[in-house]
């Protein structure tokens, strides 16, 4: 007989929220219910619960630890892009894996489906402040561009596939346009990347 381990409430929390991003990852947004969180994490389903409330607070609380992770990871690369070590492509290309590869558009599309809108909201305040913190005096010259690069990652993951096959386009052409709308948006605005 197995003793498991005696988690804080906040590890308890984080555990569940890392499981039902590998679900999500690994099966799709149908499959990270309270249940299959709560057994793969080793805990009851009361237990999560106690910290969620409802399948719909589990999603909103994904949607928000994603958004926290997901814009982490692009500051750093918008960061390092202005320093000159990083590339427009790089914060492109982990744009469009959040929600592709990540998991993100599938989620966002599935709480939408589910009538759980107000689930979007950590996803949409986390990518306002995101923007605002890179930009702080530019940013509302970069709000257009972050929408569409947002929407076109969103899209991409949705239908990117089997469209640009459909068009006898390349796999890369919506990342490719974005990539050139990001160099373009950030020379208007003045916020240029210094050459190393």
């Amino acid at each position: 007989m197995s003793i498991r381990k005696r988690l804080s409430p906040e590890e308890s929390r984080i555990a569940a929220l890392e499981a039902a991003r590998a679900l999500l990852i690994e099966a799709g947004p149908q499959a990270v219910t309270l249940k299959a969180v709560a057994a793969r994490i080793g805990r009851t389903h009361a237990n999560l619960l106690h910290h969620f409330g409802s399948a719909s607070g589990l999603q909103k609380a994904l949607a928000a630890h994603l958004a926290s992770a997901i814009c982490g990871t692009i500051a750093e690369a918008v960061i390092a892009t202005r320093s000159g070590v990083g590339s427009p492509r790089e914060v492109v290309d982990l744009t469009f894996d959040a929600f592709d590869k990540e998991g993100a558009g599938a989620l966002a599309s599935w709480m939408l489906l589910s009538g759980n809108e107000d689930a979007l909201d950590p996803i949409v305040d986390a990518i306002h402040d995101l923007v605002t913190e890179l930009n702080e005096p530019e940013a509302a010259k970069m709000h257009a561009t972050t929408l569409t690069l947002t929407l076109m990652a969103l899209g991409d993951a949705q239908m990117g596939g089997p469209l640009s096959a459909a068009l006898g386009l390349p796999r890369t052409a919506a990342r490719d346009h974005a990539e050139a709308m990001l160099v373009e948006a950030a020379e208007r605005a003045g916020i240029v990347q210094q050459q190393g």
